[in-house]
């Protein structure tokens, strides 16, 4: 299992986090077996409701016209290209866009104090001198942890995203401009779900970065990142993009919801929340993960989707995520027989296609209209699903308290369950 690192650079200790695929089946499932398929391409999703696709356009081959000669002895015909002509690059685009959004590319600094505690029964001067533990002055009871990350600013006056998790449980928060000045930021909302979050400070006219659009983004396109990865402040890099539309799940990021932006271009630890830009030196991304041990494999949330979070986190300080409250798989022949050993023949499913649910969550939304381990989802509001990524997204795309119709195959029989979404319950990661 490959660690992914969120690109927070901690400077007095290491809060990267270790993330898993996993679940619990009901109805005498083998759990080890069933995570044995990721191994050959299925992944498990918690069903909580956060994704938005981006729309990767492709440019169409020009038209081959050929004209036939009306006489005897064929004439030699020029050569006609078949390929779209290519625009010239300026060769110089890379310090062109740094010139242009670097002034607005902030270092955040993050503290937060963590308390060591004692077990209650130990707390005791008496106890601790009957079981040998003495009080040590050189170990103060409470500590302070300190991490550094990147964001930009988006407002002339003092709004800067950058990560949720740059932020998350932090007692104080400073933004250090490239021209040296220094802010103290309040954190005005974050979204763990989607690793968003929004600060302010108090602040006029400062630069800002122009945004560009992600749902217009196709691999190969140059890409720029700037931020402060290790420390190093004001860092540029530069590769290109190399898909548009990678699912958190296929990372191994479970507990988030969100399409991602792969890029080779070097992202390390202090990159976090800094921005990604395309060769116009517009940001299209917040560079947001990275797999440990990987090499050319950096990740990014979409721009427009940040915009969508930070203006809701700026209008009423949180996100709400539509949730459902399913783990499901893609279903094939393969995961049906093996599904069908594992159960014993107890879950008969028939479909040769669609989402097959293997676990409802008790209490949530799935539970309660009914759905059950076993279903397949084979349409979603009269639209067909065949995959884990389109339920996901068409769950992402629903508003809170809507209700979802779904068609689903039970013990070949079809079945229509009525699903009232609800707002996903988050815990924070602090």
């Amino acid at each position: 299992m490959s660690t992914i690192r969120r690109n927070i650079e901690p400077q007095s200790t290491n809060i990267h986090k270790k993330y898993h695929h996993g679940g619990t089946l009901h109805r005498k499932i083998n759990i080890p077996t069933l995570l044995q398929w990721q191994s050959v391409g299925y992944f498990l999703t918690l069903l909580t409701g956060i994704g938005l696709a981006s729309l990767s356009g492709c440019a169409r081959p020009g038209n081959i016209t050929q004209t036939e000669q009306p006489t005897a002895q064929p004439t030699p015909q020029q050569p006609v290209s078949t390929t779209a002509a290519i625009a010239p690059i300026d060769p110089n685009f890379v310090v062109a866009a740094v010139q242009k959004v670097g002034p607005a590319v902030v270092r955040i600094n993050a503290a937060r104090t963590i308390s060591r505690q004692l077990p209650e029964e130990l707390d005791d001067p008496i106890l601790r001198r009957f079981f040998g533990i003495q009080p040590n002055p050189a170990q103060p009871r409470q500590r302070v942890v300190r991490g550094t990350g990147s964001g930009f600013i988006i407002n002339a006056s003092g709004q800067i995203l950058t990560n949720a998790h740059v932020v998350d449980g932090a007692d104080r928060v400073s933004v250090t401009l490239k021209d040296g000045r220094t802010f103290e930021g309040e954190v005005v909302g974050q979204d763990i779900v989607t690793d968003v979050a929004v600060i302010q400070v108090q602040a006029s006219d400062l630069p800002v970065v122009p945004i560009g659009n992600s749902e217009v983004l196709q691999p190969g396109e140059w890409v720029i990142a700037i931020g402060n990865p290790l420390g190093l402040d004001n860092t540029v890099t530069a590769g290109i993009i190399s898909s548009t539309e990678r699912s958190t799940s296929d990372i191994g990021v479970s507990d988030k919801r969100v399409d991602l932006i792969q890029t080779d271009t070097a992202i390390n630890p202090g990159n976090s929340g800094g921005p990604l830009l395309n060769a116009r030196g517009e940001v299209i991304g917040m560079n947001t993960a990275i797999i440990s041990g990987a090499q050319g494999l950096g990740f990014a949330i979409p721009i427009n989707t940040v915009q969508n979070i930070s203006q809701q986190l700026i209008a009423t300080g949180e996100v709400q995520h539509a949730y459902l409250g399913v783990q499901m798989v893609t279903l094939t022949p393969e995961v049906r027989q093996q599904l069908e050993i594992e159960s014993d023949g107890e879950i008969d499913v028939t479909a040769d296609e669609g989402v097959l649910i293997i676990r409802v969550v008790p209490g949530s939304p799935a539970a309660r209209a009914g759905l059950r381990a076993g279903d397949v989802v084979q349409t979603i509001n009269n639209q067909p699903v065949t995959t884990t990524e389109e339920v996901q997204r068409l769950v992402s795309g629903s508003q809170v308290g809507s209700q979802m119709q779904i068609a689903v195959q039970r013990n070949g029989q079809s079945r229509q369950v009525a699903v009232k979404l609800e707002n996903l319950p988050v815990q924070s990661e602090s």
